[in-house]
């Protein structure tokens, strides 16, 4: 199956890229918007492509062995972005491109344990050096830890009632074997979404520590900008957003004491100017192509 980038045309526009420009995309993936950005950067713009998934990299390289050496392709996580981006020669960048989540390629192939449409293993890690899988969590951890993580990082309000039946249900060791359990718990499919999306978000989550490694990432981001640089950040669930767009109101205001404070006491100036008052979202047409874009939404701010 072929990544098909969301919100690229969007993304590439809102960059205003010039031909000479420097940029990092901190997800390749595919090479989809590396790609993109290659090309509006073209003759002589160079980017620098991290994935924490060495098999995202292998075919990022593929798709982007035309540009030669204006492509740098390294595995990695965002989460180390200033180090790696700085090892590189990247520094001062103008643009910076996060397409967070999990890939078209990672859901199709059920040997990595990310999607419950075939039978897999319980793995769900970006980067197979990570000891941490989703068959530990599921299998060892007490019904309480389990509980917690499907209702913070799945926003599942059934979480303690799938948390029990997990543990009764224990071993597991299948991604469909999962999903059973969890259709079981909480009554059979009422939607659209399958029970289990949730469930399979939050461990997908916390097996590779993501939302941690957004709040990393994005002062790295802008410390790696140049003056007008732009950060771009397209989330696909309420939790990535409300980081971002957190991150990004604060650091686009002089002060952040909190409110009440006869004078200012924090110091802080803003560093940022918010292009996207609000999120960009894909066009129906777009949904209608791909319906996994159906929740993205593209932040985009620019370093003063």
């Amino acid at each position: 199956m072929e990544h098909v980038p969301v919100l690229l045309a969007e993304t590439i526009a809102a960059l205003q890229l010039s031909p000479d420009a420097r940029c990092i995309d901190g997800t390749v993936g595919g090479g989809g918007h590396a790609e993109a950005l290659l090309k509006a950067t073209a003759p002589n713009g160079r980017l620098l492509g991290l994935d924490a998934d060495p098999k995202a990299i292998e075919v990022a390289r593929l798709r982007l062995a035309p540009f030669g050496e204006r492509a740098v392709l390294v595995q990695g996580s965002f989460e180390q972005l200033s180090s790696l981006a700085t090892l590189y020669g990247f520094t001062a960048v103008d643009a910076i491109v996060l397409d967070l989540g999990v890939s078209s390629l990672q859901l199709a192939d059920a040997g990595r344990g990310f999607s419950f449409q075939a039978a897999g293993p319980l793995d769900m890690r970006f980067d197979p050096h990570n000891p941490l899988t989703a068959e530990e969590i599921v299998n060892t951890w007490k019904e309480e830890e389990l509980a917690d993580i499907i209702y913070r990082y799945g926003e599942e309000p059934r979480a303690r009632r799938i948390a029990r039946a997990i543990v009764a249900a224990r071993p597991l060791h299948t991604t469909l074997a999962l999903a059973e359990v969890v259709s079981r718990a909480v009554g059979g499919r009422s939607g659209r979404i399958h029970p289990a999306t949730k469930v399979f978000q939050a461990l997908r989550i916390r097996v590779n520590n993501e939302l941690a490694a957004l709040e990393a990432v994005l002062p790295q981001a802008i410390a790696l900008l140049a003056s007008g640089g732009r950060l771009a950040v397209i989330t696909f669930h309420s939790l990535e957003d409300r980081i971002v767009k957190h991150f990004m109101q604060q650091e686009a205001r002089d002060c952040i004491c909190p409110p009440g404070l006869p004078t200012c006491g924090c110091g802080h100036r803003a560093v940022l100017r918010i292009v996207t008052s609000r999120p960009i979202r894909p066009s129906s047409a777009e949904v209608e192509r791909n319906p996994r874009s159906r929740s993205a939404k593209l932040r985009v701010a620019e370093k003063l």
